[in-house]
């Protein structure tokens, strides 16, 4: 049941916006006011905001022997946190330059594990941290032949050393549910091709 007595907040005001860093990522620091659901404006409040470029997440796929490739790769964030730091991982990119989605997913699946996609099929789009960073992740699926894959990749002078390996669909979910596997993007990606896998092998097959 909708109460109608509590409006629906639209409107935000910027009071000023500072940049308190500025590298491959910046912060800034959001002062503002922004409409409450009882209605009016609310108080000046700060914010500190990660801002970085949004991100494409893509789960090869390969219909046919129903296995995903996934990727192992260093994280710096993970390091304290978790017994290895080298997580398992979809391919993703940063879209870092005036392209569309679906390009940083095929140039990322070459890069990352010399694979090349027949199709792609949006999953999803969300904010992975709403609270204190502005990206934005665009989640695809991607059709693949898996026979074959693995290695190891990656660019060198962008730093990265990356091992690719195929998984049964089942294996991969199973990570999941143990938590080997502890990153959103991949969850999310995972989850969201056991809910629709009988649909995808019907349309890809």
């Amino acid at each position: 049941m909708t109460d109608t007595s509590i409006s629906v907040p639209r409107a935000v005001e910027i009071v000023k916006r500072e940049n308190c860093f500025q590298g491959f990522y910046k912060l800034d620091k959001v002062h503002l006011r922004h409409e409450l659901f009882a209605g009016g404006m609310g108080r000046e409040i700060s914010r500190e905001l990660f801002v970085r470029h949004d991100a494409v997440c893509v789960l090869p796929y390969d219909p046919q022997r129903d296995e995903v490739v996934l990727i192992e790769q260093f994280r710096v964030g993970a390091m304290g946190k978790v017994d290895n730091p080298w997580l398992i991982e979809m391919v993703a990119g940063l879209i870092d330059k005036d392209e569309q989605p679906e390009e940083v997913a095929h140039r990322e699946a070459d890069e990352e594990a010399g694979l090349t996609f027949a199709a792609l099929w949006p999953m999803t789009r969300y904010f992975p941290s709403p609270g204190g960073s502005d990206e934005f992740v665009h989640l695809f699926l991607g059709r693949c032949i898996s026979e074959g894959a693995g290695g190891l990749h990656g660019l060198e002078e962008e730093g990265e050393d990356i091992r690719v390996r195929v998984w049964s669909f089942e294996d991969a979910l199973q990570a999941v549910r143990d938590g080997r596997i502890c990153n959103a993007a991949t969850i999310i990606g995972l989850q969201w091709l056991a809910l629709n896998r009988d649909e995808v092998r019907g349309m890809w097959k």
